[in-house]
């Protein structure tokens, strides 16, 4: 980093009886008292170079060397006073980026301009500040970060607005023809090559060399850094996303924590504090916001999540968690459940996770991609296709364009219905979630998106599980959105003897998984024709069977599914048995011709007890009435 030496005389400043003096033959006649501090100095090299010094002497010729000049608005410390003091008596002082801001305050209130001597302090101070400081990155950073100290006098001297647009002019520069010191650019000279051209493998290093420097500001002063620098329109979104994620990971850290820590302050003074750092966090994270690329992919959807995450726990303004919301939902498929678990902190429920603002964000992702494109008129005419404009062609590549969009929609959706399934199964432990909740984000996910069911039905065991006090109705509304023709055999096997299932489900489970076993077994060359008009009227092809279970997402070891006994026909049966004996079909559980269950259901209490007999009773009954007819 630059420095500057002015003066020659070594330094005679000394302490002693609470005042400040110097070492000098002549003895003091002015006495100046600055935040508290009383010099002894002589009129002479300091009125000689500090218009406001003479002016108060000259409005006051009475003034002894007993009486005391006071300067109670003062701008800055006792250290930058001495400093211009020093400087009037030609004692060598040292400036720099860390002192050039008190510096140039203290000599604009002192008026120590060219106005009272030729080469005053004023004008060396800003031949230094625009020979030196603002041509390099480091000394740049630093005086604009000293400035916040003095925010009203650097504001009017233009030295913040310099500052800013010195950064701003050398991020938009290559790093190589940017003055950084050594301390600071160590990283960035390493990945650049001698002869000045940037080594491939650090390429995206130093593109972004900046970020880190500038994440040092506090947040007033680098928001407009960052507009200046994007006002530039020549930093890639990306790189700018990329400054905004250390930018909050530098001032952003374990926002939970420290919320919780603070919730257990008792007295009046902490939660004066508490309520000061919480204020502070949240004008950052809102000014990060504010500060965002538009564009999809510029930032990673796991960063909008914690900040979306930090925005809840600080009680951000509702615009900022909408601009968040609407953000994740257009790369939802990125994300990771455990960033979707975000703390709910409202005191209306008792709810662990803010549910509410997933479901806002699942509905501005289902708005995305909602009308396919339709295909373009083709031309009747075949030498029109051949003479067709520049225009038309472009017509088609958009067209093209859009299809390829569009797929990717759909397997957007397909990535999201797996990540809401394993969203569904962490939330569904919690004890106080309602079920219309749970419900309502597992009904949000269009139906071919879920490729099987096993995942949900994975969360709505675990569900069951954690509210065994739902009763039979309830139970029956949450099974609703299960659909048992996409359920595996792993997953058949253990629904079949679910206890908590209602009696309809179970059925069902049974029905297909004998279905497609006998399919699969190949002693039966064809359905007979009554099997097969219930698989017709249920939408399934046997000889298709659902896809093996997905092991994408991750099982704790109490919701694993048990499988032991389930070889054992009895086992099955036995719990189909039991359930029949404490439940009963629902009135609206019919068949598509409208007649009611109650004969099945007799029909079904009357079945042996072996799986196999069930459809081998089918398959006798089946051929006996071929045989009559």
């Amino acid at each position: 980093m630059k420095f500057m030496k002015l003066g020659s005389r070594p330094d005679t400043f000394y302490s002693g009886d609470s005042v400040r003096t110097v070492s000098s033959e002549v003895s003091s006649d002015l006495i100046i008292e600055v935040k508290g501090c009383k010099y002894l100095l002589h009129k002479f090299p300091l009125l000689s170079k500090c218009l406001r010094l003479q002016r108060i002497c000259c409005e006051s010729p009475e003034i002894s060397q007993h009486q005391i000049i006071q300067l109670p608005d003062f701008p800055c410390g006792i250290e930058a006073f001495e400093l211009c003091a020093k400087f009037c008596y030609g004692i060598t002082i040292t400036l720099s980026a860390y002192n050039i801001v008190a510096a140039q305050c203290a000599a604009e209130y002192l008026q120590m301009t060219e106005d009272v001597e030729k080469g005053n302090l004023i004008y060396k101070l800003e031949v230094f500040f625009n020979s030196c400081i603002l041509q390099g990155w480091r000394d740049s950073i630093v005086t604009l970060q000293s400035t916040k100290a003095f925010p009203l006098w650097s504001e009017d001297l233009g030295i913040t607005s310099r500052c800013i647009e010195s950064i701003a002019s050398k991020v938009l520069t290559h790093p190589s023809k940017v003055s950084l010191s050594h301390s600071h650019s160590r990283r960035v000279r390493d990945d650049i090559s001698c002869n000045g051209a940037e080594s491939q493998r650090h390429k995206s290093t130093t593109k972004g060399w900046w970020a880190e420097d500038m994440a040092e500001l506090g947040i007033d002063l680098y928001w407009r850094a960052m507009i200046a620098i994007k006002s530039g329109g020549k930093i890639p979104s990306n790189l700018i996303g990329q400054a905004l994620q250390i930018y909050a990971s530098r001032w952003l850290p374990n926002i939970s924590r420290q919320v919780k820590a603070n919730q257990g302050a008792t007295s009046d003074s902490d939660s004066d504090s508490t309520g000061e750092v919480s204020s502070k966090h949240r004008l950052l994270l809102e000014s990060i916001v504010s500060l965002l690329p538009s564009d999809k992919g510029d930032v990673s959807c796991s960063f909008l999540l914690k900040l979306l995450k930090a925005a809840n726990i600080l009680n951000a303004s509702s615009s900022s968690k909408m601009e968040l919301a609407r953000r994740v939902a257009l790369q939802l498929e990125e994300a990771r459940v455990s960033d979707l678990l975000i703390p709910s902190l409202s005191y209306s429920n008792d709810t662990l996770y803010d549910v509410d603002i997933i479901l806002t964000i699942l509905e501005e992702f289902m708005l995305q991609g909602q009308s396919p494109p339709t295909s373009p008129p083709r031309s009747r005419l075949g030498f029109e296709r051949r003479r067709r404009s520049r225009s038309a062609e472009n017509i088609d590549f958009e067209f093209q364009e859009s299809r390829r969009s569009s797929s990717a929609s759909h397997s957007s959706k397909l990535k999201v219905a797996k990540i809401m399934d394993g969203y569904l199964q962490e939330i569904a432990r919690d004890i106080n979630l309602p079920l219309s909740k749970f419900i309502a984000i597992a009904e949000k996910i269009p139906d071919f998106s879920r490729l099987d069911h096993d995942d949900l039905y994975r969360a709505i065991d675990i569900y069951l599980k954690a509210h065994p006090d739902l009763n039979k109705s309830e139970r029956k509304k949450l099974c609703r959105i299960l659909d048992c023709k996409k359920l595996s055999v792993e997953a058949c096997m253990h629904a079949a003897q679910n206890e908590k299932l209602p009696l309809r489900v179970v059925v069902q489970v049974l029905f297909f998984e004998q279905a497609r076993a006998a399919m699969a077994g190949g002693k039966v060359a064809e359905l007979p024709s009554n099997i097969k008009a219930l698989l017709a009227a249920h939408n399934i092809d046997p000889s298709r069977p659902p896809g093996t279970l997905s092991t994408t997402t991750s099982i704790r070891g109490d919701d694993q599914w048990s499988v032991s006994g389930l070889k054992s026909p009895k086992s099955r049966t036995s719990t189909l048995r039991m359930k029949l004996a404490e439940d009963d079909f629902d009135e609206y559980d019919m068949n598509p011709d409208g007649l009611g269950r109650s004969s099945k259901f007799k029909a079904f209490c009357a079945l042996p007890t072996g799986p196999k007999k069930l459809f081998s009773k089918l398959l006798s009954i089946n051929r006996s009435g071929s045989e009559k007819n």
